[in-house]
């Protein structure tokens, strides 16, 4: 197996291209094991050179109750009467670490995410 690591923008696209011929691979193959290989380096290559950004965390929020069908009422266990949930919602009040655990416990967003500081805090700082 001939492989090297990705080091510039033209080892990058060989690598795609490769990646691209060799989809169809099955596991536990030549092929499978080079496609397994290369999509590890073109991963570390991209964390690199195309770092991507958490979410807002509202914003998160706001999309997870969107693709679970949630509505504001059902947020209160996480995080408190419904005009809490609404605060928060609003940018108006911020999470505490305490529905931080909960909304990570119970929606499935990354406590990294949660934690951030919002567009609408850093603007006012």
């Amino acid at each position: 197996m001939d492989i090297k690591p990705i080091k510039t923008k033209a080892d990058y696209r060989a690598a795609l291209k490769e990646i691209e011929g060799l989809m169809t691979a099955s596991a536990n193959t030549p092929e499978g094991e080079r496609l397994d290989v290369l999509v590890t380096l073109v991963e570390a290559y991209e964390r690199k050179h195309y770092p991507m950004e958490l979410p807002d965390p509202i914003e998160a929020i706001k999309f997870r109750m969107e693709s679970l069908g949630l509505k504001p009422k059902d947020l209160q266990p996480m995080i408190g009467g419904l005009n809490r949930v609404y605060e928060v919602l609003n940018h108006t009040r911020p999470l505490t670490l305490s529905m931080i655990r909960r909304l990570h416990e119970g929606l499935g967003i990354p406590a990294e995410c949660l934690i951030k500081s919002t567009a609408h805090q850093r603007q006012a700082a």
